[in-house]
Parts: C-alpha cells; sequence; structure tokens
C-alpha cells in the first residue's frame, strides 16, 4: 500500500509539472511565448507569400535574423525600392520603371503581332524562347466567375483598342492551357473574330516526355495538332 501511495504521489507531481509546460502553438509547432513578438510578426508576414508555409517562414525568419543587418536591410531596400519605382506599361501592361516599357519601344519588334498574356510572368517564358519578336499584352490574369473576376476586370477593352488603332494583324493567345485560360483564350476568340487572325499556342507531348506518362487530355492535343513531317 505503501508503495501504491508513493507512485500515486509521484504521477500527481508529474501531472502538475505538465501543465506548467506551455501548450504547442498550430503555427509550426512553436510555443506562443517562445519567439519575440517582433520575429511572430515577421514569420505572419512570410507566410502570405505564395508557397510560403509556416515552418518556411520559421526557417526564413531565422535565415534573415543570422545574416549580416546589412544584408538583411538590403532585402528591405530593394522590396520597398521595387514598391515605389515599378510599374505597369501604360500600353502593354508589362512591369516597367518608366510609361512605357523597353519591348514596346524596340523598334526591331514585329508590330503587327501581339502575344497575350496573363500575367508579366509568363512573357517572360514567352521571351526566353527567343522564337518570338512580336509585341505583348498582359491582361492582368483570366476569367473566373467563381472568384469574380469578370472581363472588366482585366485588360481586354485595352487590348482591343491596340487592335482597332495599330494595325495588328495576329493575335496569339498564349494564356495558360488550364480551365480558367483556356475560357479566357475562347473569349477573346469571340471578341476578335472578324477584327484580326486569331491563333492559339499548341499543347501536346513535352520534348524528352513518355507517351505512357501523358494524361488523355494532352495526348488528345497532340493528336489534332499533329502536323506533316
Amino acid at each position: 500500500m505503501a508503495r501504491l501511495g508513493a507512485t500515486r504521489r509521484l504521477l500527481g507531481r508529474l501531472g502538475d509539472h505538465a501543465r506548467t509546460i506551455p501548450r504547442m502553438s498550430d503555427r509550426g509547432g512553436y510555443a506562443p511565448s517562445v519567439l519575440s513578438p517582433a520575429v511572430d510578426n515577421l514569420v505572419a508576414q512570410l507566410t502570405r507569400l505564395p508557397g510560403i508555409g509556416s515552418r518556411t517562414a520559421h526557417r526564413l525568419a531565422f535565415h534573415l535574423l543570422q545574416v549580416p543587418k546589412a544584408e538583411a536591410l538590403a532585402l528591405a531596400d530593394a522590396i520597398q525600392e521595387v514598391k515605389e519605382r515599378v510599374r505597369f506599361c501604360r500600353e502593354c501592361g508589362n512591369l516597367t520603371e518608366e510609361e512605357v516599357c523597353a519591348i514596346c519601344l524596340d523598334a526591331r519588334r514585329d508590330r503587327s503581332v501581339i502575344c497575350v498574356v496573363e500575367q508579366p510572368v509568363d512573357l517572360i517564358s514567352v521571351e526566353r524562347t527567343g522564337e518570338y519578336r512580336g509585341l505583348y499584352h498582359v491582361l492582368g490574369g483570366s476569367l473566373s466567375p467563381l472568384d469574380g473576376v469578370e472581363p472588366e476586370h482585366l485588360r481586354i477593352d485595352e487590348l482591343l483598342g491596340r487592335v482597332a488603332r495599330n494595325g495588328v494583324q495576329e493575335v496569339v493567345l498564349a494564356t495558360n492551357p488550364n480551365m480558367t485560360g483556356e475560357a479566357t483564350a475562347a473569349f477573346l476568340a469571340d471578341r476578335l473574330r472578324g477584327r484580326v487572325r486569331v491563333t492559339r499556342l499548341a499543347s501536346g507531348l513535352p520534348v524528352g516526355g513518355d507517351l505512357e506518362y501523358a494524361d488523355e487530355v494532352t495526348l488528345g492535343r497532340a493528336l489534332v495538332g499533329r502536323r506533316e513531317m
């Protein structure tokens, strides 16, 4: 009986000790009182970036704390500078520090062709191919009624105006090959039909890919878009 009583007293003390340990928070497994409010705020801001979860945000925050102050402040200055200086091109919607971007000002560009993309990052992807030498038009997104994105929220009227006044002969629709991108391409094709030649980026099998790993939609489009050899 004495041994049983001693065991119960020990378990009681362990229980009291466990209640004094701060609970782990749901954010990355850290107790709320471990980090300072400033670090917590930094982590919270980092988690707002696309693709950055709680654990990654904590790693980035700790990295910024460990690097020299000048290096961390250089990042802060770069963010502030880009927010103050970078704007959208008045003509095409690309990112620029001037009223009109360098691509629109380039006299070597073929001004009879406009490639329509959703975001500036898509423009960069097309440029990297080295195969396109026309102009661009950045819509600023894609049609998605479920998300509240209607035609008036995109730079569609600006595109129609450029086609009407600049002697454009072809519009290349390079929106993403997903549901919203295809809907946007179909909408633009309908609005542009009869005014200008409208083409769509081909879609199919990627170079270096294997047929056994291709999905039915991709393989079907590759068959429809087959060409002479």
